[in-house]
């Protein structure tokens, strides 16, 4: 796994943490007990700090990064999709930031939403808890409430896949 410090600013990786090979950390991140980072994701601790909660998955090709203003904090039980971007945001609890979509400095993700794929929640803005923020720029749906545990099953697959994977890849070239 790519793992690095930078000047002073050195990953923390908890208990049970699988980091691909091809994925990258650098400096000031942390990741709590069983978080899963896929390959081609980078997480980029270099002007502030990113934090991950517990058995969180940052799937493949997937950029965090974070400023000196606005740090990036992802909840515990969270699913970040495929090529998905967050930059300076606040994510809550059991979260799904689907394929794809982006999230900007400042804004906030309440526990239990979504953002849709392909979506950009913009600079500053609030998706309340349990509701869905979908489109460029994304807005609320109106109407519909995130049904809870909707990402349970999710966070436990990827949980017990990182476990088959620390135990069974092995490089073939």
């Amino acid at each position: 796994m790519a793992i690095y410090a930078l000047g002073d600013r050195e990953p923390v990786l908890g208990a049970d943490t699988y980091v691909h090979p091809d994925a990258v950390v650098i400096g000031g991140v942390t990741l709590a007990d069983g978080v899963s980072v896929w390959p081609g994701a980078v997480l980029r601790g270099d002007y502030g700090t990113i934090s991950v909660g517990e058995k969180t998955n940052i799937q493949d090709g997937t950029v965090i990064h974070c400023t000196v203003i606005h740090p990036t904090i992802i909840g515990a039980h969270c699913v970040v999709g495929h090529n998905a971007h967050i930059e300076g945001a606040t994510i809550g609890d059991n979260v799904l930031i689907a394929s794809g979509s982006v999230v900007l400095n400042g804004s906030t993700v309440g526990s239990g939403a979504v953002v849709g794929a392909g979506a950009v929640v913009p600079f500053d803005y609030e998706v309340p808890a349990r509701r869905m923020a979908l489109g460029i720029p994304a807005r609320i749906r109106e109407g519909f409430e995130v049904a809870e545990g909707h990402v349970d099953l999710n966070v436990t697959m990827y949980y017990e896949n990182a476990k088959y994977y620390r135990g069974n890849l092995r490089r073939l070239d």
